[in-house]
C-alpha cells in the first residue's frame, strides 16, 4: 500500500512539473502572471497610501478640534464695561 501511494505522488509529482513547464511556454500564461505581479506591486502601493491616511485623519480630528474651540470663544460675546453715555451737549445761545 505504501509504494503504491509513493507512485501515485510521484506520478503526480511528474504531472504537476509538466504542467508548469507547459504554462511556462504559453504566452497567455506569461501574460496573467504579469498582470499577477502588476496587481501586486499596485496592491502594496495602495496599502502604504492607506497607512498615511491615518495620520492625515488624526490630523483633521485635531484641526477641528481647534477650529471647534475658537468658534465657541467667537461666539460668546466677551465682557465689556458699559460704555459711557455723554451728557447733551448744552446749546450755547448767542
Amino acid at each position: 500500500m505504501a509504494q503504491s501511494r509513493q507512485d501515485i505522488l510521484s506520478k503526480l509529482a511528474d504531472r504537476g512539473e509538466d504542467v508548469v513547464g507547459k504554462l511556462s511556454e504559453m504566452p497567455a500564461a506569461q501574460r496573467l502572471l504579469d498582470a499577477g505581479m502588476q496587481m501586486k506591486d499596485r496592491v502594496d502601493e495602495l496599502q502604504r497610501r492607506v497607512r498615511g491616511l491615518d495620520a492625515l485623519e488624526r490630523r483633521v480630528d485635531a484641526l477641528e478640534k481647534k477650529v471647534d474651540a475658537l468658534s465657541r470663544s467667537s461666539r460668546t460675546p466677551a465682557k465689556r464695561a458699559p460704555a459711557k453715555r455723554k451728557a447733551p451737549a448744552k446749546k450755547k445761545t448767542a
